[in-house]
């Protein structure tokens, strides 16, 4: 989902749990609710976690300092702090990872384009060209 720049991330944060499709192994449409969410600190919010708690989706999304500043000054009336897998989280890297690659495209890291379906069109083919510079990984599975 593409939002203007000066956007924060979790106010779209519902279009975009929205428009999640999960592809099943075999065949069936895509399921529209996933197991896991794993995002940043950005999306670490009371209402963003009450959706997922909802909708059942497990949320692997770390404390904000304030947030769990404020939780330990209130005590025992804070709460407990939610529930955070380190492991899974370590997967969030390739996201970064993508992300970085994407924006070693000048247009892409500037968004030159003004409407959003042409900046989308750019995305697409920057990713495209990143899939084609990838090494083929066919020689490994010759040797099975």
């Amino acid at each position: 989902m593409v939002t203007p720049g000066n956007v924060n991330d979790s106010t779209a944060f519902d279009a975009v749990l929205n428009a999640v499709r999960v592809p099943r192994a075999g065949a069936g449409r895509p399921r529209r609710r996933p197991d896991v969410i794993i995002a940043d600190k950005a999306y670490s919010s009371r209402a963003i976690r009450q959706v997922l708690r909802r909708r059942g989706i497990r949320a692997v999304i770390p404390e904000r300092a304030d947030q769990k500043a404020n939780r330990m000054r209130r005590g025992q009336a804070g709460g407990r702090p939610p529930a955070f897998d380190r492991d899974l989280y370590k997967a969030r890297n390739v996201v970064e990872r993508c992300f970085n690659r994407l924006k070693q495209f000048r247009a892409i890291a500037t968004r030159f384009d003004k409407l959003a379906d042409r900046y989308r069109a750019g995305l697409h083919l920057a990713a495209l060209i990143l899939w084609l510079r990838e090494p083929r990984q066919d020689h490994l599975l010759d040797t099975a």
